[in-house]
């Protein structure tokens, strides 16, 4: 289906509607989790990858397959273990009955990808995943295979059991946009998360666009005009997290390494998806404030002295803003 509007604003007009019928979908099956669930949205129409962290139970994998449903986009989940390897996720080429090499498609090739448990696999494996999130194509043998569009990978971590596990270096956990804290359900929605799921109920959803919509609002939000004193305030933000150049004393005394100019792009590009996300036609700093701590919560290397004293990476972002 091809998308005909006659300007831009109509096309925003009719992202933010899409918006809200995809978050009353979304409340039929996951309850509560608002922020984790505009946060991944967020992420995908930013055209970035996000990280999930949270113990397990908290229907990370549901979520998936519930955007995927709605969004009419094909879902695939690997669950990394240690002994996977690079050709269990991009493929691998075996011998035909005409005694010819022929490439056999990996997981990858979908276009949302739950990868569960991400840290469990070694540095080897979660590389050849990174490389696909990177340059959107995997080489096999010599030959180049462009993964389908939009391509969209959550990679999940459990925080609390880390024994026999391959923590993400600084520079691959910096190819995720986001870094997503999926926390606890309140009381009363724990008491409807059990009540919906103990019934037997079937829960019909309805797609609310299809991949070639999504990729269309892609660019389209890459269109979004952005004021010259916002991209300042971002770069601004970001900068004031390295030691050796802010002023700011919390970063001073418990930062070790502060994040990068890939983070004031995407607080740039996130600014404009939640923007347009919630009917407005250009970004302002309210919209780069709701993106900052998921963008930069993953990119702060806080020294020995944050960890003995708690003093978690949300603390210090809330200080900056």
């Amino acid at each position: 289906m091809s998308l005909q509007f006659s300007s831009d604003v109509e096309a925003v007009d009719f992202l933010r509607e899409k918006y809200t019928l995809l978050k009353d979908e979304i409340a039929k099956v996951i309850v509560g989790q608002q922020s984790v669930v505009e946060e991944v949205v967020v992420a995908l129409f930013s055209n970035g990858h996000s990280l999930l962290v949270g113990v397990p139970g908290l229907a990370k994998t549901l979520l998936v397959n519930t955007v995927g449903q709605l969004l009419g986009l094909q879902t695939n989940r690997i669950q990394f273990t240690p002994d996977l390897m690079p050709s269990d996720i991009i493929g691998t080429e075996i011998l035909n009955e005409a005694r010819q090499f022929k490439f056999v498609k990996g997981p990858v090739f979908t276009n949302f990808l739950l990868a569960d448990e991400i840290n469990r696999t070694p540095p080897k494996t979660q590389s050849a995943l990174l490389q696909a999130m990177q340059e959107y194509n995997v080489t096999a043998s010599g030959i180049k295979y462009e993964l389908p569009k939009p391509f969209f990978v959550l990679a999940t971590q459990n925080p609390i059991e880390q024994e026999g596990t391959y923590p993400l270096p600084e520079a691959q956990l910096d190819r995720f946009m986001f870094n997503i804290v999926v926390d606890y359900p309140s009381y009363e929605e724990e008491v409807e998360i059990v009540k919906k799921t103990t019934v037997g109920e079937t829960i019909e959803l309805q797609p609310i666009l299809t991949s070639e919509e999504i990729v269309f609002f892609q660019k389209l939000i890459q269109k979004v005009p952005v004021n010259d004193n916002l991209m300042r305030y971002a770069v601004e933000v970001v900068a004031k997290t390295r030691p050796d150049t802010t002023q700011e004393d919390i970063v001073k005394e418990y930062v070790q390494w502060g994040v990068g100019p890939r983070a004031s792009q995407y607080l740039i590009i996130g600014a404009k998806t939640h923007a347009v996300l919630h009917g407005k036609y250009a970004p302002d700093i309210e919209d780069v404030k709701a993106v900052a701590y998921p963008i930069l919560r993953h990119r702060i290397v806080r020294n020995y002295k944050a960890e003995a004293d708690k003093i978690s990476a949300d603390t210090i972002i809330g200080k900056l803003l």
